[in-house]
């Protein structure tokens, strides 16, 4: 199904900015969204919590900052930037008694409102503007007068303008100028989930652990075995980032490219892929969000035990210690 792509045309500035404008959190997402809406001439407040250790930075950026409550009650859009497990309980305390009629509600990120963890009132819009980067590269790319492509979203459209909404906010934190992509909550919760178990995080740090662990294994020294499962994974992946694998095999040599072609299937196969629908399907049905809701409610058990042994893991020690080597990074 082709898609459309919208662009700084296609959107009314005015929009966003006759719009009072509550960013809750300034982590990595939101202080991007705060500054680059400052910087686009729109009204912006932050809400954090009495006591944030983040309250000191955004009003040294010059942010307006407020207690969330205060920010909810003095806004007509509400973007909601703290962690998917804090969303519900500040919602429910600090935002939802401060809803009006056609405020709209917005996100980053679709989990809550697709997995019904958050239960907006029918009289409110709900959108989202998904950055598809981190957020410190999406604030680098406004300063620099590009951006990051967002998707955009409308899973409730109260005021029958919500879609224009999304589109102005997307161009106030810098978007639209890469190209803004119509999506639903179904699918950037689903994909982003899928994207990030299988594919980026998830299968990524396991194939470079068990490449790692391969070669250690069969007795090469874990330096080299870093370098040539850990270090150049950047390259390649620039090298397809610029200009698709096409590009990345004409860079590299013959050998490599027949490698890729006769082995790669060998580690990716039908096994894999069947893990990995097996993956999409707990996505789809709601399984790994319980999981993960469930793993919130102990403290974070299972998460904290799984970051702490791929902290103590030896291409980590090994990183570490050839990283320091490296007079190009601080």
């Amino acid at each position: 199904m082709a898609v459309t792509i919208y662009y700084e045309q296609d959107c009314n500035p005015e929009i966003i900015k006759n719009k009072k404008i509550a960013v809750i959190g300034y982590g990595s997402q939101g202080h991007a969204h705060a500054l680059n809406l400052k910087d686009s001439g729109c009204d912006v407040r932050v809400g954090l919590r009495e006591g944030s250790k983040s309250i000191e930075a955004a009003r040294e950026a010059g942010l307006k900052v407020v207690d969330m409550a205060s920010a909810a009650a003095e806004a007509d859009l509400i973007m909601i930037l703290v962690p998917d497990e804090l969303q519900p309980e500040i919602y429910e305390q600090y935002i939802a008694p401060n809803l009006n009629a056609g405020d709209t509600l917005a996100f980053a990120h679709g989990f809550n409102i697709h997995y019904g963890y958050i239960t907006p009132p029918e009289d409110v819009n709900v959108i989202m503007c998904a950055p598809k980067g981190p957020g410190h590269i999406v604030r680098r790319q406004y300063t620099e007068g590009s951006g990051v492509p967002d998707l955009i979203c409308v899973a409730q459209d109260a005021t029958g303008d919500a879609w224009d909404v999304a589109l102005s906010y997307a161009w106030g934190v810098g978007g639209a100028r890469a190209g803004v992509i119509k999506a639903t909550f179904k699918e950037e919760t689903e994909e982003d989930l899928f994207g990030e178990q299988a594919v980026l995080c998830g299968g990524l740090v396991e194939l470079v652990k068990a490449g790692f662990e391969t070669l250690v294994d069969a007795g090469y020294p874990p330096e080299l075995a870093y370098f040539e499962c850990y270090h150049e994974m950047k390259m390649i992946v620039d090298l397809m980032y610029e200009s698709g694998i096409h590009f990345m095999n004409y860079s590299i040599s013959n050998t490599a490219e027949y490698g890729e072609y006769y082995a790669g299937p060998k580690v990716i196969n039908e096994q894999s892929r069947e893990a990995m629908r097996e993956i999409l399907a707990r996505i789809q049905d709601g399984s790994f969000a319980e999981e993960f809701v469930n793993d919130c409610k102990c403290g974070h058990k299972w998460l904290i035990e799984q970051r702490e042994a791929i902290n103590d893991h030896e291409i980590e020690k090994t990183g570490e210690k050839i990283r320091g080597m490296f007079s190009w990074i601080s």
